[in-house]
């Protein structure tokens, strides 16, 4: 079993900064690829980012590449998600998951999620 703890999110004015970090639990974070979605209001949940569990390899989704960073610390057991330029419809709940497979997924395991709010 896989606890995940998401921080980092807030209110942020377009054009600014958050970095959303995801602390796991247990001793086989380097084993699981990580990821990052998000879910706005009425909408459903959308993949922004995956890390290999190496960190060799990453993946964006178009409308965040460029603009967000995932990252991670397999000796703090944490990933991270550093975002720039945030616009207003990246507002969203952002949650963090772990897949025991690909990057891409399935995903096994997610985070509670923290509320990022981009205001204009």
């Amino acid at each position: 079993q896989v606890q995940l703890v998401e921080s980092g999110g807030g209110l942020v004015q377009a054009g600014g900064s958050l970095r959303l970090s995801c602390a796991t639990s247990g001793r086989t974070f380097s084993m699981y690829a990580m990821g990052w979605f998000r879910q706005a209001p009425g909408k459903e949940r959308e993949f922004v980012a995956a890390i290999s569990r190496s960190g060799a390899r990453t993946y964006y989704t178009d409308s965040v590449r460029g603009r967000f960073t995932i990252s991670r610390n397999n000796v703090k057991n944490t990933v991270y998600l550093q975002m720039n330029s945030l616009k207003p419809e990246d507002t969203a709940v952002y949650y963090c998951a772990a897949s025991g497979g690909a990057p891409m997924g399935p995903y096994d395991y997610w985070g509670q999620g923290t509320q990022v709010t981009v205001s204009s």
